[in-house]
């Protein structure tokens, strides 16, 4: 097998399986170890894969601008903000930051909720405006245009003063073992700041982001509460069920 033919299975085979193991890849592809390992290093130049301690993880869906993801899954997010509605009750403090599925869930709130939303998301604000009954609390910072959310050491200040029932957070990758990742520090560090000031954490996830990794790490993901997705694999389902966090699917 010429070396990009073996490449591609690799490809085929972490697409399918989600993650592979480089002494298992071996003994598949009949190939030494090491030859793996270049590969691996390879398809992750290449922005293919992502590499981690002895093996690879799929990339998941790519970070493309806001404007962009708003195209993307709209039906199956609509379904998964009707599947969270559940959790949200009067008189809650919510958190809730940036994305487009956290927007499709403050699209369906009820206009006669009673409650506080903070947010650093200028959409999601926008999208509160008609609801009488509820106080938006805009938390500030420098803009982050790619994924429209104010980030940055104001944003972190200005949430220490607050705390939350609930966090809706947005998800850019997910896996059980490695936790929730950004591609962004600065955005890892105001979600790692949202994170602890709540009380419960709920994450809305397409199928697509589950069992991807990017570069910064959030949190463990047995720090999610609730975890909100569509045909979740039942193994996985078992793993995230031994960290504490529920599965709705």
């Amino acid at each position: 097998m010429l070396k990009e033919e073996r490449q591609q299975r690799i490809v085929e085979i972490l697409n399918e399986e989600r993650k592979v193991i480089a002494s298992d890849l071996s003994k598949r592809l009949f190939v030494s170890e090491d030859t793996i390992r270049r590969d691996l290093k390879e398809l992750d130049l290449q922005g293919l894969v992502k590499r981690v301690h002895s093996g690879a993880m799929r990339i998941g869906p790519p970070v493309v601008d806001f404007s962009t993801r708003q195209t993307v899954l709209n039906e199956m997010k609509i379904k998964l903000a009707e599947k969270a509605m559940e959790f949200i009750k009067d008189g809650m403090v919510l958190l809730i930051d940036g994305g487009t599925t956290n927007l499709h869930l403050a699209n369906q709130l009820p206009l006669s909720l009673k409650a506080t939303v903070i947010t650093n998301s200028p959409p999601i604000a926008m999208a509160l405006i008609h609801h009488e009954n509820v106080e938006v609390l805009m938390v500030g910072g420098t803009l982050f245009k790619q994924s429209l959310v104010n980030l940055g050491i104001d944003t972190v200040e200005t949430l220490n003063a607050m705390r939350a029932d609930l966090y809706i957070m947005g998800i850019y990758k997910v896996d059980s073992n490695a936790g929730v990742s950004v591609p962004s520090l600065s955005e890892a560090l105001v979600k790692r700041k949202m994170a602890a000031i709540s009380t419960e954490i709920l994450a809305m996830v397409t199928p697509d982001k589950l069992d991807t990794i990017s570069s910064h790490i959030v949190c463990p993901t047995n720090e999610l509460t609730y975890l909100i997705t569509e045909s979740v694999n039942e193994d996985i389902k078992k793993i995230y069920d031994s960290q504490g966090t529920m599965v709705i699917d």
